[in-house]
């Protein structure tokens, strides 16, 4: 069993593996970050700050960053990530983060997001419909956070 932390770099997502971390004792299971991009999208990785704004669209380099931001935020974690097209959309990205919660065996779904749990939210919500999924519990992480030092 694992706890599944979407992973876009972003401010709520690094919180949210720093609280997925935090559960990973309490529930004895591994984590896993899972990171979804779409190719030949400079735009999409610009907006994520995944390259700079006069920096080339490569996956492989982008994938290469994320995977670092996810072990500075937690080592231990396990890193996942998958491609899809260009202009896929939020459905698309929510149904292989999905894809990578079940294959990880994801009991706990743990995402960083301002609005996944709002009664009204946006239809292009990434994190809404990953935590209307009943296949797994969901944390939903609103607040910023930093990584907790190590216990020693």
């Amino acid at each position: 069993m694992s706890i599944l932390v979407p992973f876009d770099g972003s401010a709520l997502a690094k919180s949210a593996l720093v609280r997925a971390t935090e559960l990973r004792d309490v529930f004895d299971e591994r984590v896993v970050a899972a990171s979804i991009v779409p190719t030949r999208n400079a735009a999409y990785a610009r907006e994520r700050d995944w390259i700079a704004p006069d920096e080339e669209f490569d996956k492989h380099s982008i994938v290469d960053g994320l995977r670092q931001e996810v072990i500075e935020v937690a080592p231990e974690a396990n890193f996942r990530h998958q491609f899809v097209g260009r202009h896929a959309s939020a459905g698309t990205i929510a149904r292989k983060i999905r894809d990578v919660g079940r294959s990880a065996d994801a009991s706990l779904v743990v995402i960083g997001s301002d609005n996944a749990g709002s009664l009204v939210s946006s239809i292009h919500s990434v994190g809404t419909s990953v935590a209307s999924d009943d296949d797994f519990d969901v944390f939903i992480v609103r607040r910023t956070v930093s990584a907790s030092p190590p216990t020693a």
